[in-house]
């Protein structure tokens, strides 16, 4: 297997506070990487130092083939990496094309590349209508488009996107994310994303989970939904069911939250036999998968509960 980011024990010292306690993962090339954590997990200093903005106390790092460390080997890794920061780089008294042109040389590209990279962002960004606009006259959405559109004009193989579409209308959202696919599918590019999005952490190849420094969980999204976050059925009976009676035929435990009860249960699958089973006393049921967001939530539950024990 080729790997875009291999990280190995790495870790990060900020006099006697560890941000980061020797953590470990691999980001596979061409894939959508999720890595998510709440605010001080350790997340940003990470990723700076992947990026080369922050020096490491300890650990390997190899990003592209190239070791994390020397004045050399940096270079060449910030040559072959993208970044999408929360805070724009741009300058507001520029157009967007002035803007992007601009970091284009700060990449040594000849004049014949900066025109070839510049139709390649112009064709995947969209950004005929806002070209020739200043930056700072941009909406939002407009603004993010240009900041992908700066992030990628070097052709990176690796693109980080910190928060990419906090603050964006759902129309530009699916743009932003379209734009993503795009670039991995069709140029092989890898995605390090960072997001308080749940739902799009759920289209991810591999997550990592981060808290206090440490690696809590990493896996699929279907790996981590199964160990963490258990399908659940919502039923509402008829007025005359015998609840009581109904709990002891279904082999699971129901709990009541209101006018309605809930079930776990292993799979989807699981509620064909029960609905069939209790179906006379129904009048109504729902089926929901488990998402992103309760293993977040449970993973960090079960965590918190062990260091208090």
């Amino acid at each position: 297997m080729t790997y875009a980011i291999e990280v190995s024990n790495l870790k990060k010292h900020f006099g006697t506070i560890e941000a980061v306690k020797g953590i470990h993962f691999q980001v596979k090339k061409g894939s959508l990487f999720a890595f998510l954590g709440s605010n001080g997990a350790g997340k940003s200093t990470t990723i700076e130092i992947l990026c080369t903005l922050l020096e490491k106390t300890s650990g390997e790092v190899t990003i592209n083939g190239h070791r994390l460390g020397t004045m050399k080997d940096n270079e060449r890794i910030r040559k072959s990496i993208g970044i999408v920061f929360q805070q724009s780089l741009l300058d507001k008294e520029l157009t967007v094309k002035e803007n992007i042109i601009h970091r284009g040389r700060f990449y040594h590209l000849t004049k014949a590349q900066l025109i070839e990279n510049y139709q390649f962002v112009w064709q995947y960004l969209k950004l005929g209508e806002i070209e020739l606009k200043k930056y700072g006259q941009l909406s939002g959405g407009q603004r993010r488009r240009a900041d992908i559109a700066r992030a990628i004009i070097h052709k990176p193989s690796i693109l980080f996107l910190d928060e990419p579409t906090t603050g964006l209308d759902p129309h530009t959202r699916k743009f932003v994310w379209e734009t993503i696919e795009r670039l991995r599918k069709e140029i092989g590019m890898t995605i390090f994303l960072t997001t308080h999005y749940m739902e799009e952490a759920a289209n991810a190849d591999q997550i990592v989970i981060i808290k206090k420094g440490e690696i809590i969980a990493q896996g699929t999204p279907n790996e981590l939904k199964e160990r963490f976050a258990s399908d659940q059925m919502v039923l509402s009976f008829k007025k005359e069911a015998d609840i009581q009676q109904i709990a002891e035929q279904l082999g699971y435990v129901m709990v009541q939250f209101g006018d309605v009860y809930k079930v776990n249960i292993p799979s989807t699958l699981h509620a064909i036999p029960i609905i069939e089973r209790i179906q006379p006393s129904l009048a109504s049921f729902e089926v929901i998968k488990g998402s992103i967001d309760q293993v977040f939530i449970q993973i960090n539950e079960e965590v918190g509960d062990m260091n208090a024990s």
